[in-house]
């Protein structure tokens, strides 16, 4: 056999299992590598902050209980040591500082999939992270008993139920002036968010071109759920955005649709931020009469008016942009009689003679 055949001939069966666990090897330390970072780079802007917030808080628990570590949203060695007892009593330690229980629950799903991406990249052992898997979070029933036996059941500004509105309250919000820049901005920001119920980021990301006046729609981006959706301008949103666009400065072809103000009192060329349109929400709010008012306050109105007016759960679920029918559900069963529709058995009387 020449040296030339030599070279070509196909790997042999003794040698082809050693060389596939070397690939097998490095492809997995590879994988373990990048772990945090290819999980991070699929998820939303709006979940990184949540999960962020979380980390941060069970980072301050173990410091308090005197472990330090940093990075637990991207480095997996800092999820070396980190056991199922911290996890246990980082629970545990929420309830006791008043935070809310639903908000205990998913601190506690954070920190169970960041331990999974750990475990993937080899830093936490199979042991561990199966006994961390078992910590459990509370359910409706324990959250009762638990807030009931507790002083503080609630800490931070995020509020236990939404502000209901009224349809009186719904129409003076949206009543904004509208001879000016400032007023005719507020209007439609309040329309878009309580007659087509957008999120606070939805109506931040809005770009000029999705408002077509001419045919009556808004064309926008649901991020949250990853689908481009169209809603048919309601009577009161149109006539609004008219009067608002009249105020806008020369278009370009990506400018924001609401627009922050300058001290001029003038319509500036940057968009207003999700900040910025919640702290204007909450000032409009406290104008009228109402505490506490936020943009998912706006949502949440919207939604209970479409169940209220018997609007079908799916039709629901599609306006809204849910990826489950889960929460329209919610808001459809808790406008519903409990016992609308039910029949008792109710036997002849008996003829007395």
């Amino acid at each position: 056999m020449t040296e030339e055949q030599r070279k070509i001939q196909p790997i042999g069966p003794r040698l082809l299992p050693a060389v596939l666990s070397e690939a097998g090897q490095a492809a997995n330390q590879a994988a373990a590598r990048h772990r945090f970072a290819d999980y991070r780079s699929r998820r939303s802007e709006q979940t990184l902050r949540r999960q962020d917030a979380d980390l941060n808080l069970f980072a301050e628990f173990l410091t308090i209980v005197g472990v330090r570590v940093n990075l637990l949203n991207q480095n997996p060695e800092a999820w070396r040591g980190v056991s199922w007892g911290l996890v246990e009593a980082f629970v545990k330690w929420q309830l006791k500082e008043g935070y809310a229980v639903p908000s205990v629950n998913v601190r506690l799903s954070t920190v169970k999939t960041y331990a999974r991406l750990a475990f993937q990249a080899g830093t936490v052992s199979a042991e561990e992270y199966a006994l961390i898997r078992a910590v459990q979070g509370y359910s409706q029933r324990e959250k009762r008993r638990i807030d009931s036996q507790r002083p503080v059941q609630r800490v931070g500004l995020k509020k236990a139920s939404p502000v209901a509105l009224s349809l009186e309250q719904i129409e003076l919000l949206k009543s904004q002036p509208l001879d000016s820049p400032q007023g005719c901005r507020d209007a439609l920001m309040l329309c878009l968010l309580l007659d087509h119920g957008l999120r606070v980021g939805e109506v931040a990301q809005l770009k000029r071109q999705a408002l077509d006046v001419e045919n009556g729609s808004l064309r926008f981006y649901r991020s949250k759920v990853g689908k481009e959706q169209v809603h048919r301008l309601s009577a009161d949103t149109l006539r609004v955005a008219k009067k608002y666009l009249k105020y806008c400065p020369s278009p370009v072809a990506d400018s924001a649709l609401l627009l922050r103000m300058e001290r001029n009192g003038q319509l500036g060329k940057r968009g207003i931020s999700v900040r910025g349109i919640a702290q204007r929400v909450s000032e409009l709010g406290e104008q009228s009469g109402i505490r506490g008012l936020s943009p998912h306050d706006c949502r949440h109105a919207w939604a209970t008016r479409a169940a209220k007016a018997g609007t079908d759960p799916f039709r629901l679920q599609e306006a809204g942009g849910w990826s489950s029918l889960a929460m329209p559900r919610r808001y459809v069963e808790a406008q519903e009689i409990a016992n609308e529709g039910l029949r008792l058995y109710d036997p002849p009387e008996h003829n007395e003679d």
